[in-house]
């Protein structure tokens, strides 16, 4: 048996905030730690390959897939579907393996709304402040001036939403906010339900005390 049930790791913020940089930083910690594959019924792109970069599948197989409750959480964008299978997620459960899943606040509620729940852990990014937010969405340099207008508008949508999650954190600091994303890791995973070994060690002490009567 495991020592640990793995962790549903849920990473939200708007985007400029850093959630990528801190995921990538997560995953390099940890071993333990594996970014979700998501499904979506878009075509392979070159050098995509099934299984690793996505689960590729038709429209009709990702819809059956739904409604047979074999997606955590599913949304459709220009004309696709994307979403994040049960299956996988369980397994990783299962061996102890934490899945780190960057996901809008929609999608955390459909997670909450499921039955792997009480495995999961969410943490939503804040930035420091809106003029900040543009400032890096600029220094990036990877979108048209049009783009990062309509980033910032969405922004405020994605903040009004901090409220679902377990923990927020004002990232004003890499550094610091992976030490606590780290902490916070490490906290959640000595969670009661999630160390399946505890209730035979309580068994095993309750048996010593029977012994000794």
């Amino acid at each position: 048996m495991n020592d640990r049930r793995g962790l549903l790791i849920i990473l939200s913020s708007p985007s400029g905030t850093g959630k990528s940089t801190l995921a990538k930083r997560l995953l390099d910690w940890d071993d333990d730690i594996r970014f979700s594959v998501s499904a979506t019924t878009r075509p392979p792109r070159p050098g995509e390959v099934d299984g690793k970069d996505y689960y590729f599948m038709s429209h009709e197989d990702f819809k059956r897939q739904v409604a047979d409750g074999e997606m955590l959480e599913h949304a459709h964008v220009f004309g696709n579907y994307y979403g994040s299978p049960k299956a996988p997620v369980q397994e990783a459960i299962n061996r102890g393996r934490d899945v780190l899943f960057d996901v809008d606040w929609q999608g955390e509620v459909q997670i909450r709304n499921s039955d792997l729940a009480p495995h999961a852990l969410s943490i939503f990014l804040l930035p420091p402040s809106i003029a900040e937010l543009r400032r890096r969405l600029v220094a990036r340099a990877q979108d048209s001036a049009q783009t990062i207008d309509g980033r910032m508008d969405k922004s405020w949508s994605e903040i009004s939403h901090w409220g679902y999650y377990d923990f927020v954190l004002v990232n004003d600091d890499l550094d610091k906010t992976e030490e606590n994303l780290r902490s916070i890791i490490t906290a959640t995973r000595l969670r009661r339900t999630q160390r399946p070994g505890l209730l035979p060690h309580v068994r095993a002490l309750q048996a010593e005390f029977e012994d000794l009567s």
